[in-house]
């Protein structure tokens, strides 16, 4: 699957479980009924992983801890926050670059409609 394929499964699982539970719960719940939807579609994805950074010899084995890493190729990040603030995207775009991925989907739950808490961040490599 391309990472765009894989985009449109997580938009998709993430409208149906927004549509039945709608702003409210937990990130951790959101990760769950998540990962529990994408189980259902057979994609491979993996919870709370982590990731390292290398930095001038120096190796941080858990620098981040990824919430969901879809098909070893798009990262997303869920929140269930009242506003997303600019150092969210970034830390998306941070997380991007550590692993070479060139997708992140943010997920804000927390909102009315769901298509306005999803946003795409691109690493442009």
């Amino acid at each position: 699957m391309t990472e765009n394929e894989i985009s449109r499964e997580i938009v998709d699982a993430c409208y149906s479980i927004h549509v039945k539970f709608g702003p409210g719960l937990y990130e951790s719940v959101y990760e769950e009924l998540l990962s529990f939807e994408l189980g259902k579609r057979k994609i491979c994805f993996s919870r709370q992983e982590d990731i390292k950074l290398v930095h001038d010899g120096l190796v941080l084995e858990k620098a981040f801890r990824a919430d969901l890493i879809v098909e070893n190729k798009v990262i997303v990040e869920i929140k269930s926050i009242e506003e997303l603030k600019d150092v969210h995207y970034k830390q998306v775009l941070t997380y991007l670059k550590l692993t070479g991925f060139k997708l992140g989907l943010l997920i804000n739950f927390n909102v009315t409609l769901i298509k306005t808490g999803i946003h795409r961040i691109v690493n442009k490599l």
